[in-house]
């Protein structure tokens, strides 16, 4: 059994402040003693489904701590979804409907409980109490906060003071996240560093309520798999929870050296005694893609298994190390010859839009059987069984149709 300094040694793995990490101590040290397990919060807005393992940075300290002893709590943020966190944002997210957020938080739990242990998994929906509030509960926790404390908020602060617009329903989003807090007892309440402004709101809800005020545990934002971006679909650097075991692998060995500790910190369960010993490894001038490959290893098998990760490293030696093709190459049927190669790229999912496709045509990543292109108007004549290749990882045998 952990002691308390090992306990905390393991909470304080991937984070990058704890606020107040005293009052932490404390409710562990009350836990300890009670027997009572502590309730971690986590909200999301399931604006989308699509989750990547940015994402789950803060899902892997939930499940730390539920593997301490402690009790999960996902809020599907059901109410908020539907007008949208502007933390980080330049301008106003579109509303959802309900069905559209109910589908997500579906799809987007399925991905988390590949991390979380569903038997220490509550998952509370904010229209569990939110219909309950009246007009005149709202106005009375309105008149506790002033607007001077809303623009403090970064978000808010810079797009007023650049004119942007600013919804009154966006100024309320702390609030609804902050009564989250109230609804579920609280005792922490994990997010990313940009969450700051409205976890900590949270500890103002509570004291508002007479409640036991929850501790804050804030992970870094995870940078992409090109080092200089912070993971997200829109900057294509992401490593998704749903990528094939070789997708995944191959990402992670494009990953920029300076990296790899970060992502065993904040990307893998591997504990922080191994970590320490990972640093002494690469301090000593071991090759870092000996200690990269032990990495993209640990992150397949986290997600899928051993087996599967033996094999992603085989194949990604096959294709790179030996120069060879991967043994197993979709096809994809082309609807006309000849096709502008743009467009065969799109219509492939080679690449996600057209400005991808001419981009990795201009850095010179698409090949025909090995032959780049080079001009983004070419109009392609398919010839049968060719092999079309964008970038490292992404291969099709193309057919005519």
């Amino acid at each position: 059994m952990m002691n308390l300094e090992e306990k905390l040694k393991l909470i304080k793995k991937g984070t990058e402040e704890i606020t107040p990490l005293d009052e932490l101590i404390k409710k562990i040290e009350k836990s300890e003693k009670t027997g009572k397990p502590l309730r971690v919060k986590y909200g999301i807005d399931p604006t989308g489904y699509d989750v990547h393992i940015g994402h789950l940075v803060p899902i892997r300290k939930m499940r730390e701590l539920q593997d301490l002893g402690h009790q999960g709590v996902i809020i599907i943020g059901d109410t908020t979804a539907q007008i949208g966190d502007p933390t980080g944002r330049d301008d106003t997210r579109p509303p959802l409907s309900k069905e559209q957020v109910i589908q997500n938080s579906e799809k987007y739990m399925e991905q988390l409980f590949t991390v979380l242990d569903r038997n220490k998994t509550e998952i509370r929906y904010q229209s569990e109490w939110f219909p309950s509030l009246n007009l005149m509960d709202i106005i009375k926790i309105f008149s506790n906060f002033t607007l001077a404390q809303f623009m403090a908020h970064d978000t808010f602060r810079k797009r007023f003071d650049e004119g942007l617009p600013l919804y009154l329903n966006e100024l309320i989003y702390p609030i609804l996240q902050g009564y989250d807090s109230v609804a579920v007892d609280a005792d922490i309440e994990l997010g990313a560093t940009e969450q700051k402004f409205n976890i900590l709101f949270g500890r103002d809800m509570q004291k508002l309520f007479d409640k036991e005020l929850q501790v804050a545990i804030l992970s870094p934002i995870l940078l992409g798999t090109c080092g200089t971006r912070k993971m997200g679909k829109s900057f294509n650097n992401y490593i998704a929870v749903f990528d094939s075991p070789s997708e995944k692998y191959g990402k992670v060995m494009s990953i920029p050296d300076n990296l790899i500790l970060n992502y065993f910190n904040y990307a893998t369960k591997v504990d922080p005694y191994e970590i320490d010993k990972i640093n002494e490894e690469l301090e000593s001038g071991v090759n870092p893609k000996i200690i990269k490959q032990k990495l993209a290893r640990e992150l397949v098998t986290l997600y899928h298994n051993k087996e599967d990760a033996e094999k992603a490293e085989d194949e990604f030696n096959k294709v790179f190390s030996q120069r060879e093709l991967p043994s197993n190459i979709d096809s994809y049927t082309s609807p006309e010859s000849p096709i502008w190669i743009v467009k065969l790229l799109t219509s492939s999912q080679l690449c996600a839009t057209s400005s991808e496709a001419r981009r990795m045509i201009k850095q010179g990543a698409v090949s025909i059987n090995n032959e780049k292109i080079s001009d983004e108007n070419l109009q392609l004549e398919i010839i049968n069984d060719s092999i079309i290749r964008v970038g490292k990882r992404r291969f099709l045998k193309l057919l005519k149709g």
